[in-house]
């Protein structure tokens, strides 16, 4: 008897899925929820390895993310990345008033839940018959379909077509892992592949969809000034969208006059950050700016290049 694609899929899944990642033994919302906003963005070694279990530690339920200051969760987040995430968690958690809504339409309306990551936690959770549209399901679902234009509410469609809605748990896992491990970006395994005899895209996959236009990472250059006063240094909450509520050093385009001591280079998603940094001990008064020793500016959330400006200061001291 001829196997349907779902069927071939979810055969596959049987297989050679990932069934022992922690946010797929469990069916707490929340930690499904976690696992999600952790992923966007950040790879599943990562995740795993560094900040899912330390996070879910400090945090156990999301009625504690939801009591906690918005500095707690973002020192927690420190080094993922993407700090909106973060916020948005602890937003959403205080929308919710820690009890996640068990349908993805209610999901939908919490801060940081686009439509697949409500559809995620609904299917993984709750067991609501909804397809995913993660980075990796959409390059399945260009190739299977032989669709060169970009187009997200088209996709959508298609999702729907492939979708197996009886096992909503199992197809949209199975989707991921195969896009993770077979139907990769550049080099796609497809005479593995269990969609390898009804896939239309597989003779030439990488036409699927078409490339997006590169761009040049803008370079951004600065010199980050290290106020010192009486062992203390200063730092800000940053009000900016990129780094909202991490705490940062004072940085500037100006000519600065101080002390140098050293250059940092950090590469973020949509630049890169090129900055001398100086010390001084210059009358310096900011009503924005408060004063830390060493040891308080280790229990701050910081920037990766506030961080590395932390480790030259050490160093020179």
């Amino acid at each position: 008897m001829k196997l349907t694609p779902q069927q071939s899929l979810l055969h596959w899944y049987e297989t050679h899925g990932r069934h022992d990642l922690p946010w797929r033994t469990t069916n707490d919302p929340y930690h499904i929820y976690i696992s999600e906003i952790m992923l966007q963005q950040t790879q599943v070694k990562t995740v795993l390895e560094r900040f899912y279990f330390p996070f879910l530690e400090r945090f156990p339920t999301l009625s504690e993310v939801a009591q906690s200051h918005q500095d707690d969760v973002l020192k927690m987040w420190e080094g993922l990345g993407y700090y909106t995430r973060a916020r948005n968690l602890h937003n959403a958690a205080r929308q919710c008033d820690g009890n996640l809504p068990n349908n993805a339409h209610d999901l939908m309306q919490l801060s940081g839940i686009g439509r697949s990551t409500a559809h995620a936690i609904a299917a993984f959770a709750f067991q609501e018959p909804l397809p995913i549209l993660d980075a990796n399901v959409k390059r399945i679902l260009y190739r299977y379909f032989a669709l060169r234009e970009r187009n997200e509410k088209k996709l959508w469609e298609y999702a729907y077509t492939l979708f197996d809605s009886s096992h909503p748990f199992e197809y949209n896992q199975a989707m991921m892992d195969l896009g993770a491990s077979l139907c990769l970006s550049k080099n796609p395994l497809c005479s593995r592949c269990p969609f390898e005899t009804t896939c239309k895209g597989k003779s030439e996959p990488l036409l699927y969809p078409e490339p997006k236009k590169s761009k040049l990472k803008p370079i951004r250059e600065r010199s980050i000034i290290i106020y010192k006063r009486s062992e203390r240094y200063a730092l800000s909450q940053r009000r900016d969208r990129f780094l909202h509520g991490l705490w940062g050093f004072y940085e500037t385009t100006d000519t600065v006059y101080g002390k140098p001591i050293g250059q940092i280079t950090q590469h973020y998603s949509h630049f890169t950050l090129e900055a001398d940094l100086y010390l001084s001990t210059e009358t310096f008064s900011h009503e924005a700016f408060e004063w830390f020793s060493l040891e308080e500016i280790r229990e701050l959330s910081l920037s990766r290049a506030d961080h590395k400006a932390v480790e030259l200061l050490r160093y020179n001291l």
